[in-house]
Parts: structure tokens; sequence; C-alpha cells
């Protein structure tokens, strides 16, 4: 996924790590693709020209940086990456959580142990798996007074989930794949808050909720170097084919790609008939199958029935890159889940630490224990409980590491969007920038109380101690305040 970035980003507002992994990607390209010179020199090089981001790459290229910023970790023995291997077992002590039980898919497992445990699955599963104390899908809105939360809770209200894929567009081919086995029903499904059938190109825009058409056409001659990824000016996503580009072929040497790759993460394809998390194992089999179907549906309808501008239908010249996911399928190897199950934390992030129309567009939530910034709008997906969109302004906000520890287990901390948010700040929450500062914060308190023989709690509840914590977070680049800048 492009990482949908804030728009100081090439400023500041992220971790130096994360900042490395940026300039990292930037550097990749410059140095192993034949770059158009003009856009070798630009300093904030957009490879895909994607207008959701002002950074939009093929995903391939973010796992090579991320493996050489972990390399030297790995040649010294300090580090071991185990592939293909999902958590099925948490063992707890108590209050604390003694080891992870890990299985591959041949079934062999393998039992991790160690003194604090992270966890940043994408779906908090390890919370679960332990018994600590979580919860799922939206609160009610008596628990903290949240404009936008439901009257009751609705644990099995949660955002909808989607399975991504990349296609590229070579005219006078065929690349239509067979048709889904669902097709028939996802072709005419049309949900009670959409103005026609979910595929084809007319959706409520996500800020406004009115109806507007979007276009697609593949492979558009604009100059990528003229493309500006700023969403605070447009969200970008009226035309589909440049919203999420991750390799815009112009920005390279004449010849070098016959076309641009793009990555399918729009409205058609976004899946919510059933929650993911929380109704069993059947339920979110079937809610993976069904999402798998929907993005499968969704290339075959615009292989063969989109409208084109030329009056005629269909783009069977679209073919599904399999070879940028790395996936048998085509399809991503894993969903995009923007809601996890989330801690019940000492801090609990809620709406109203969030939201520019609660707070004003200068009005900020200031925490004495923050330990990073992020900024997103308060942006909320169709949901399993029938939800349109909730997506409206927010401020920039900071990361207390009140938000990062259990009410009581002492060693197993979140390390990514299972943080202590709700149902509505989450939407803030769950973007690229701040999941790697949760969890890059994670590590450094876990790293923090192995050296001083304390316990997280201990550090955020004594100013004193927290004090020597930010003077560590101070010297390894990660911002935990904001300039004076404004949201959208």
């Amino acid at each position: 996924m492009p990482p949908d970035e804030h728009p100081w980003v090439e400023r500041f507002g992220v971790t130096a790590s994360y900042r490395a992994l940026r300039d990292g990607i930037r550097a990749y390209y410059r140095r192993t693709y034949p770059l158009r010179p003009e856009a070798a020199r630009l300093p904030d090089l957009n490879p895909g020209a994607g207008r959701v981001s002002k950074l939009c790459h093929e995903p391939r290229v973010a796992v090579a940086v991320i493996d050489e910023l972990l390399q030297p970790y790995r040649a010294a023995g300090l580090l071991t990456v185990l592939y293909d291997r999902r958590p099925v077992a948490v063992s707890m002590d108590g209050d604390r959580c003694t080891g992870v039980t890990v299985a591959g898919h041949d079934g062999r497992e393998t039992i991790l142990t160690g003194q604090y445990v992270l966890d940043a699955t994408e779906t908090g599963i390890l919370l679960e798996l332990g018994g600590v104390e979580s919860v799922i899908g939206a609160e009610a809105r008596s628990e903290f007074d949240e404009p936008h939360a439901p009257a009751e809770a609705q644990p099995l209200n949660q955002q909808g989930i989607t399975f991504c894929f990349a296609v590229s567009h070579h005219e006078g081919e065929d690349h239509t794949i067979e048709k889904p086995e669902l097709y028939d029903f996802w072709r005419s499904y049309t949900p009670p808050f959409w103005p026609a059938p979910l595929i084809g190109f007319l959706a409520p825009d996500p800020r406004t909720l009115e109806a507007g058409t979007r276009s697609f056409e593949p492979n558009p001659e604009v100059d990528p170097l003229a493309v500006s990824a700023d969403q605070s000016a447009d969200a970008g996503d009226k035309e589909l084919w440049g919203f999420r580009r991750i390799l815009a072929r112009r920005l390279f040497a004449d010849g070098a790609f016959d076309s641009d790759i793009c990555l399918i993460n729009w409205p058609l394809n976004d899946y919510w008939l059933q929650p993911l998390i929380g109704a069993g194992q059947a339920t979110a089999e079937r809610a993976l199958h069904e999402a798998k179907q929907l993005s499968l549906s969704v290339l075959y309808w615009l292989q063969t029935e989109a409208p084109r501008a030329d009056g005629g239908a269909g783009f069977p010249g679209l073919r599904l890159r399999a070879d940028v996911t790395g996936s048998a399928d085509g399809l991503a190897k894993a969903p995009y889940i923007r809601e996890a199950r989330r801690i019940k934390a000492v801090t609990t992030i809620t709406e109203r630490d969030v939201s520019a129309d609660l707070l004003g567009v200068g009005g900020r939530t200031r925490y004495a224990d923050s330990v990073g910034v992020g900024s997103y709008r308060l942006d909320l997906h169709p949901s399993t409980g029938g939800d349109n969109y909730v997506d409206v302004p927010s401020v920039p906000f900071e990361i207390p590491l009140g938000a990062l520890i259990p009410r009581r287990v002492t060693n197993l901390l979140p390390a990514g969007k299972n943080l202590g948010t709700t149902h509505i700040s989450n939407g803030c929450y769950r973007l690229h920038p701040v999941e790697w500062n949760v969890g890059e914060v994670a590590g450094e308190i876990a790293a923090h109380c192995l050296d001083t023989e304390l316990e997280p709690r201990d550090v955020q509840a004594d100013p004193a101690e927290f004090a020597r914590f930010a003077a560590v977070l101070d010297r390894n680049g990660i911002e935990r305040r904001w300039p004076e800048v404004r949201g959208y």
C-alpha cells in the first residue's frame, strides 16, 4: 500500500528510521532503475506518481530496503527472522506473557520466549490468544462521549477489509481472467447506502457522501512529473488509474516499461459483509473468501464490462500482476485490515482527542507522555455494521505512551494499530507512519526496561523516569511534538 502520508512528511512528522525507509526506497530506484535524469534528480521522487501519497512504490522495493536496514543486525546474530509463521497460542503466567507458539504451513510449531513480547500482527491476535483485555468493533457513545459512536456497543461492527491487487495494461492483448465464482452476486450487489451497484464507477465521496463518478483511463499521457500528491488539497481518488499507481512508466527511460503498474484499492473492492475478528473461524474464512471474490470480480468487470471513454466496454489488456504481489492467485498475500483488536489501555485515545470539528483546526490534545506524532483524517471505511464512510477533518496528533500499556498485563505490548484507540479514533492512527512509530517505541520501551529493570507502566507513571526514556527517544530521532501546523 502506498503509505498515505501527511502533507508535511518531507520535512517533519515521522521518526528518523521511517525517514530512512523512505530515503532508502528512493535511493533504490535511483540506483537500480533507468529513471529519466530529471526524475532521478528530484529529492522527493515519487516512483509511482500516485495521487494518494507522496511516495508510491512497488511492495518488493520496500521489502528490499527493509531487509537492507535489518541486515547488520542479522549478520551480527542479534536478529532472527522466521518466515511463513502464524501465532497459534500464547502462554501466560498471571499478568506476564511467558511464550508465543507459532506454526508454519506444514504444521510444525516453534515456541518463542522472551522477557517482552510485541504484538505487531494486523489483527492483534496475541491479545486474543493471551486473554489480554481488549476491545473489537465500535464502543458505545456513552463510554467516551464520541459523537460518531453508536448508541450501543457493536463489537462486530468493523471497517471493511480489502484484497488489493496490481495491474498493468497492454493494449491489443487479452488477459481476461476466468469468470469468478461469485461474480454474478457481486455484479448486482447494491449496498443500501450506495448510489448504484458496488462494482461500478459511481460511488459516494468519502468526505461528503455525495455520489460522484470516477474516471478510469489506463496509461494516460499526462507527464507524471506534473502530478501532485497532497490529500489536504485533493483526495486524488476521482481518477482511479493514477490514484494508487506504484510505477509510472513515463518517469523512466523510453521503452523501459510498456505500462504503468497500479494498485487496486478502491471503493469498488472494499468488503464489509462479514466481520473478520471475533465472530469465529468459519465467519473469518467466509469473509476472506468473499473479499477475494469481490476483488477478482472487480478485475473481471474492468476487463469485460467497464465503460470506456470511446463508448466501448471492457479493458481486456489489463493484466493481473502476480509477480508484483508475489502470490499464487495474483491478489495481495493478505487483506488490508483497517481495524484490529485493540488493548484496553492506561490511556484511550478518542474522537475528542483528534477531531478538528471538536477541537478546532488549530486545537491540540497534548500528552505529557507523548512518544510520537501522526496526522491523518479521521477516516473510517464502510463497516460490517452497515455504516457508510466516516471521514472528517482531524488535527495533527500525538501518541501517548499510556496508549501502548495494557491495564493489567506487564510485558505484552501493542506494536501497531492495536494500541489504545477506539473504533472512531483508530481511523487516524491506522496509517503506516503511525504504526511504524508505535512499533518502534514498543521496541524502545522494552529495551529501556531491560536496561533499567523497570516495567513500562513504571516509566509511564513517573515523570522523572519518563523524562529519562524521552531523552532516549529524542536521541534516536523520534519526534514527539508537532510544530505549529494545521489539520486537513
